[in-house]
């Protein structure tokens, strides 16, 4: 199955999200670039760096920030895996992955958690390895 598919599965309550993981990370997504680096946004307190599924997705993203239908847009193709577990540890701040943002019924947010993202990095693990529970505890229960 396919990323795109994947992430609809999920959105449907059907897909398991453990295997959109693996889908995200077994594909090649398109990165756009700015200056200076990936074009990201920041929300949350995360930074999110914007990946496509392919060009269709990514156009209609650069069509919601104003850009003329024929302007081209500098992109980079990147293997998810490369992404979670490569660049966004070389990183200043959590950062996570928000794909196909334009795409209100197709978009799905990769955050820096443990299982998405190296443990070093993610933000709900503590310095000894713990992942931190929602209640403020900390449990090795992964």
């Amino acid at each position: 199955m396919q990323l795109a598919e994947q992430i609809a599965s999920v959105r449907a309550g059907v897909g398991d999200p453990q295997e959109m993981v693996g889908e995200f990370r077994r594909t090649a997504v398109l990165v756009p670039v700015v200056a200076d680096g990936f074009m990201s946004a920041e929300y949350g307190g995360i930074r999110w760096i914007y990946a496509f599924t392919d060009e269709a997705p990514l156009a209609r993203f650069a069509e919601a920030r104003g850009s003329a239908p024929d302007e081209a847009w500098e992109f980079v193709t990147v293997l998810g895996a490369r992404l979670l577990d490569g660049i966004i540890p070389e990183l200043d701040g959590p950062t996570g992955v928000a794909v196909d943002v334009a795409d209100d019924d197709a978009s799905m947010m990769f955050p820096p958690v443990a299982g998405i993202v190296p443990d070093a990095v993610a933000v709900d693990v503590d310095e000894d390895g713990n992942r931190i529970t929602g209640d403020g505890g900390a449990s090795d229960g992964r």
